[in-house]
């Protein structure tokens, strides 16, 4: 059936949208990604036009290569993860929006080749052994439960910037659920209901004073993003190394989950249109390469390490797009940022109210989409080793993101390595991958159903 013909309108990963539609999506992609990755700069002391280009950069070399070696693209977004927040700031103690000493930053690029490294092996150790065999590491009940903390787990966030303007907020994100669910199925305007909503909490926040265009008369037309390379010298270099790519084992269970969850929304959409299913999730091997590749791209040129965003494949479940060559376009749009500094300047001046509100139905559709893991490969909570292992996950990774200043649990026996605390997320991930081991190395009894 022609794309144009089909009754739920659409795209599937390797479909290409007309150039104006394309171009519109992928700025749409951006504008999702943009407040995570950008947040992620300003904190920990990377260069936001830097972490801009690269993130792009990694995003496009990703898809040409998943496009190359299996014949179809996987549609996910690279940006900047969470997970090694904590790290960053164990070396660089950063001020907010205060970029770090080039030497701080290149030796903190030394633990993010590392990690990529790190993720390129066991990627290619799981392309060995098999799916099956990574199923019984990383269960659905554990990647699950990551993705639901996730989402879950960053809804204190949100809420903190929906509350800069709650009404604002509440009225953004209104209109956008609004959009998301009646237009879907009216065509191209049905696929953009995050960027139409975010278009409409910009103009309802200016009778409220909100938004302020100073930055964009301040900015430069042009800019050339801020390239660091990675030292292995000094004196801090070794706790960079061990300290940031020892969080590469928390952002595997991410990255696999988020691979499970968008592949599961293609094959229902293509089922639903009659066509070929893709089984992304066959790939959980060369998706971790592809992380791998990502972060040792952002090593090199002085981005923070990375992991494709549950909130561009919260985005891509809502529109029903998932074209690689939209995520393509999104790639080269945010690379561009990186140079345009007045374009970069006009994204920022979107009002933290706005972005909450979005947020709040992004955040919350990650946590929805692990929970639809769960229920789609039909686990069991009513199994005490399911039940055991989904629930440290969540009070760790929930309890602890929300609980406790910046998400990160005080463990002194660990504070010599992570001063701040360790990442509860990341935590939760990794409590939730031992706990399981331990089933698999001593065999429980036949499972009892509570």
């Amino acid at each position: 059936m022609a794309i144009k013909d089909r009754k739920i309108p659409g795209y599937l990963p390797n479909e290409v949208p007309p150039i104006g539609e394309m171009i519109i999506l992928g700025f749409q992609h951006v504008l999702t990604m943009f407040p995570a990755t950008v947040f992620c700069a300003l904190f920990t002391g990377f260069h936001v036009s830097t972490v801009l280009f690269v993130a792009g950069m990694a995003t496009i070399v990703a898809l040409i290569l998943s496009k190359w070696r299996i014949g179809k693209f996987i549609p996910l977004y690279y940006g900047s993860s969470f997970s090694y927040l904590t790290a960053y700031l164990a070396i660089t103690n950063a001020q907010w929006g205060v970029p770090a000493s080039d030497e701080l930053i290149s030796m903190m690029q030394a633990g993010i080749l590392v990690t990529g490294v790190f993720n390129i092996i066991i990627g290619y150790i799981i392309k060995v052994v098999g799916k099956e065999a990574i199923d019984k590491v990383l269960p659905p009940i554990i990647t699950g439960s990551v993705a639901g903390i996730i989402g879950f787990g960053l809804g204190f966030a949100a809420l903190g910037m929906a509350g800069t303007n709650w009404l604002v907020a509440m009225v953004t994100m209104v209109v956008t659920i609004m959009f998301s669910v009646y237009l879907r199925g009216k065509g191209f305007v049905g696929m953009i209901p995050i960027l139409l909503g975010a278009i409409a909490g910009y103009l309802i926040s200016i009778p409220f004073g909100l938004i302020d265009l100073s930055g964009v008369a301040a900015a430069n037309w042009f800019v050339v993003p801020h390239f660091t390379f990675p030292s292995f010298g000094g004196a801090m270099v070794v706790t960079a190394i061990f300290s940031i790519s020892i969080m590469a084992i928390a952002t595997i269970p991410e990255s696999t989950a988020h691979l499970y969850q968008i592949s599961l929304y293609v094959d229902r959409y293509a089922e639903n249109i009659g066509e070929e299913p893709y089984h992304l999730d066959q790939h959980i091997g060369f998706n971790l390469i592809l992380d791998g590749i990502g972060d040792f791209i952002n090593g090199m040129f002085g981005s923070t390490a990375g992991t494709n965003y549950g909130e561009n494949n919260s985005l891509m479940a809502i529109t029903l797009n998932y074209s690689g060559p939209v995520l393509i376009m999104a790639g080269a749009i945010s690379m561009l940022l990186g140079f345009i500094g007045k374009l970069e300047a006009l994204v920022a001046s979107v009002p933290q109210a706005v972005s909450g509100g979005l947020a709040i139905y992004l955040f919350g559709v990650i946590g929805m989409q692990g929970i639809a893991l769960m229920v789609e490969n039909k686990v069991s909570l009513f199994n005490p080793r399911n039940l055991a292992i989904g629930a440290v996950i969540m009070v760790v990774g929930i309890g602890g993101n929300i609980g406790y200043p910046g998400g990160f649990l005080p463990m002194p026996i660990f504070q010599g390595v992570f001063p701040n605390g360790l990442p509860a997320i990341a935590t939760a991930a990794v409590l939730g991958i031992l706990i399981n081991a331990v089933f698999l190395i001593f065999k429980p009894p036949a499972a009892v159903e509570l």
